[in-house]
């Protein structure tokens, strides 16, 4: 009976911090802070605007403390990443540095910050990337262990959840008279991950999970006919022949869908889990 109780111990010591408190952050913060994750706890918060945060986490029905991106490490064994893409090292390195956990939202920032790699590499802690808004990454995962000969992934996005990226302003494409499917960008992940940072966090993550992200090839259309953040990817490998097509219901964060948050609270669990489904 002993080893079982330690065990118990060790899942029911796990604390969880969140960097950012924007749509998954939030989602994030109510779920742990109302216990549906048992024996993980919510012990620490940091948002660029403390002082709104400190006001919506005053609805929350536990005290959680409010603290500076570089504290987290110190007051969670996980911190999860829900920041722009822009602060990610800030939020990251300190984790590992501190041989913690960190869970990436932001993955395709990951790409920009190799060294974040190489440092969870070197035995500082370690980087988890949950599956967020796609589908499939296990199976993608699975085929990488054989022959990945392509991959492809076709995003079809309303206007609102493309409005603004830097790659439709750096080359002058106006989506907003937009009406019909247009194509407004077609590369690769790695291409994709710096032409829309808030956007195309699944292209990364598919890349990670198969054979690439210079070798995952990318469409972008921007789509009035469709309400939902619609991802179609298609793997050929020497072990099977995916086809997998995903349909997100938007957040409150029209470039963010609400299956993201959800795939956060999915990978924490599975930390926690005494039983594991899936790989």
């Amino acid at each position: 009976m002993a080893p079982e109780h330690h065990q118990s111990t060790q899942r029911g010591d796990m604390t969880v911090a969140i960097a950012g408190l924007g749509a998954i952050g939030l989602t994030l913060a109510r779920a742990l802070a109302q216990g549906a994750i048992p024996g993980m706890r919510l012990t620490a918060v940091a948002a660029r605007d403390q002082a709104k945060a400190r006001e919506k986490l005053d609805r929350l029905p536990v005290h959680v403390p409010v603290c500076e991106l570089d504290q987290l490490p110190g007051l969670a064994s996980v911190v999860v990443e829900c920041a722009p893409a822009a602060v990610l090292d800030q939020v990251v390195r300190p984790v590992l540095a501190a041989g913690k956990t960190a869970m990436v939202v932001s993955v395709g920032a990951l790409l920009s910050h190799p060294g974040l790699i190489e440092l969870a590499r070197s035995g500082h802690g370690r980087i988890i990337v949950p599956t967020g808004a796609l589908l499939g990454l296990d199976a993608v995962g699975a085929a990488a262990e054989g022959q990945i000969h392509s991959v492809t992934m076709v995003t079809r996005k309303p206007i609102a959840g493309l409005l603004g990226a830097p790659y439709l302003v750096e080359h002058g494409i106006d989506i907003t008279q937009c009406r019909e499917p247009m194509r407004v960008f077609s590369g690769t992940a790695r291409e994709a991950a710096k032409g829309f940072p808030a956007n195309l966090n699944v292209a990364v993550a598919l890349s990670l999970a198969g054979i690439g992200p210079d070798k995952t090839m990318l469409e972008i259309w921007a789509d009035p006919t469709v309400v939902r953040n619609t991802h179609r990817i298609v793997v050929d490998a020497d072990s099977a022949r995916l086809d997998m097509t995903i349909e997100n219901i938007p957040s409150d964060n029209p470039r963010t869908g609400r299956i993201t948050a959800l795939s956060v609270l999915s990978a924490l669990r599975k930390l926690n889990a005494p039983l594991r489904v899936g790989s």
